[in-house]
């Protein structure tokens, strides 16, 4: 099969296309044929070599769209079946979807029902059911007001994407951390902008919900600017810090909030196919902004690293 493999950490000239032997199954793991995947930030920190666990050569990609080719769990995941793999170290401990075909965990691997195209699927896995899991967490269908802090991100974009068409008379808020990309937040259809500078929300007033998709470092600021009885899912990791540190829940969160989070370590079968199916129904966009196919990885990365308009890189084997 073709593959893109990384023998070394470097720049996009080490993503070498070539080929090599087709994976045999084993037991517990299946043969997918991929059909899509998105590019996520992580591969590129993988390939730069700042990824200690991960050891080259590597076919990287922790995620993907397409078919089981030859399985090894024929009830749940019978040949021909329509499936997406995500996240399970893949692309990490084991080779991943910068191939023509990947053995992966049955575990990770997940049956799906939907008509979306190849190419919109392979844009959805990562960024969107992120996304969707945390608003579900956050019960916008009860809010008014959703603050979605790390606004113009990939997960950030999808998540206004999909709480207008879960809540359509929700005012949704963007920020960023700079004022001059006000007109851009806007643009992008949010309904109001917030300046986020020092790690500081610059408004003075409070709302029903906030998704931080900048994580720890933000995370109490972001509890401090709820209303009585509001939710905040801390889930994203943009501000680069893992911890909050001295976290004493009595004296951080204030009373009547809700602190919760989302990781993705483990896939709702139900919730996955619910996305896909509000996606369908409300005809939400979630066409990537670019499509490369697998000889074109080093420019796609290079694409990723140097984007100036959002949305999800995609790459058609």
């Amino acid at each position: 099969m073709k593959a893109v493999v990384v023998s070394k950490a470097g720049g996009p000239e080490v993503l070498e296309y070539k080929d090599v032997p087709t994976p045999k199954t084993k037991p517990g793991w299946s043969l997918v044929k991929i059909k899509g995947f998105g590019i996520v930030h992580s591969e590129i920190f993988t390939r730069q070599g700042k990824s200690p666990s991960v050891k080259f050569p590597r076919i990287l990609g922790i995620e993907c769209v397409g078919i089981v080719e030859e399985s090894t769990d024929l009830k749940r995941l019978p040949v021909g079946k329509k499936v997406i793999a995500m996240n399970g170290e893949m692309g990490r401990d084991f080779d991943g979807s910068y191939a023509e075909y990947a053995l992966l965990p049955n575990e990770i691997i997940h049956p799906v029902e939907t008509n979306i195209p190849w190419s919109e699927l392979a844009a959805i896995p990562e960024t969107f059911h992120t996304a969707y899991r945390a608003l579900l967490q956050l019960k916008i269908s009860e809010a008014d007001t959703l603050l979605i802090r790390g606004g113009t991100s990939g997960v950030g974009i999808a998540g206004l994407k999909l709480a207008k068409a879960m809540n359509p008379d929700i005012r949704v808020i963007g920020t960023s951390r700079k004022e001059a990309s006000k007109k851009a937040v806007i643009n992008l259809g949010y309904d109001g902008f917030v300046g986020d500078i020092n790690q500081k929300l610059q408004m003075d007033y409070q709302v029903d919900r906030i998704f931080d998709l900048v994580g720890a470092a933000t995370a109490i600021d972001s509890m401090n600017n709820l209303k009585p009885f509001g939710i905040a899912s801390i889930t994203g990791d943009m501000g680069g810090i893992w911890d909050i540190e001295h976290f004493d829940p009595v004296t951080a969160i204030p009373n009547d909030r809700y602190m919760t989070s989302f990781a993705s370590y483990v896939i709702d079968e139900k919730q996955l196919n619910d996305l896909l199916k509000l996606i369908s129904d409300k005809k939400i966009d979630v066409a990537p902004v670019k499509v490369f196919s697998l000889k074109e990885l080093p420019e796609a990365h290079k694409f990723l690293e140097n984007q100036v308009k959002p949305g999800k890189v995609v790459v058609i084997p």
